[in-house]
């Protein structure tokens, strides 16, 4: 079996601004966008984070990202 790994919900703003944003369940369950994948909730694997961002409104295009790159991208910038 395949290990897991970390997750993101990510979306992408909008073709004139691509910066991402990450998905943030409140403890209520309700969505919230953030900018810092580091506070963004994280997903036990890609599977369940891709279930989350299925759960989502189509329009919001959303997807799900390994978590340890976006957090070690976020660094840089």
């Amino acid at each position: 079996m395949p290990a897991a790994h970390a997750a993101l919900v990510t979306r992408t703003q909008s073709v004139a601004d691509p910066r991402d944003s990450y998905l943030l369940l409140t403890p209520l369950g309700q969505a919230m966008w953030v900018d810092d994948p580091g506070a963004a909730t994280t997903f036990d694997s890609m599977r369940e984070a891709t279930r989350a961002a299925m759960r989502l409104p189509a329009n919001l295009r959303a997807y799900s990202l390994p978590r340890e790159p976006e957090l070690a991208l976020a660094k840089l910038h």
